[in-house]
């Protein structure tokens, strides 16, 4: 193996060492982001929830 061959075998070991670390990246973002969404979503549930509430509470009872 001549010393060029070593030269393109250690960049293409550096190469998918580089990708697979971006993809390890690429998964934690897309994780956060959707941890981040579900947070979201429960807290705009709750909101809705206290607002159907006060609604209620505030609405003048019907009927007398």
């Amino acid at each position: 193996m001549g010393m060029q061959d070593q030269f393109k075998d250690k960049a293409n070991e550096l190469k998918d060492k580089a990708t697979d670390a971006l993809g390890d990246k690429k998964d934690e973002a897309s994780e956060r982001s959707s941890e981040g969404s579900d947070k979201a979503q429960e807290q705009g549930d709750q909101l809705r929830e206290r607002g159907e509430r006060e609604t209620e509470r505030r609405r003048p009872d019907e009927g007398q």
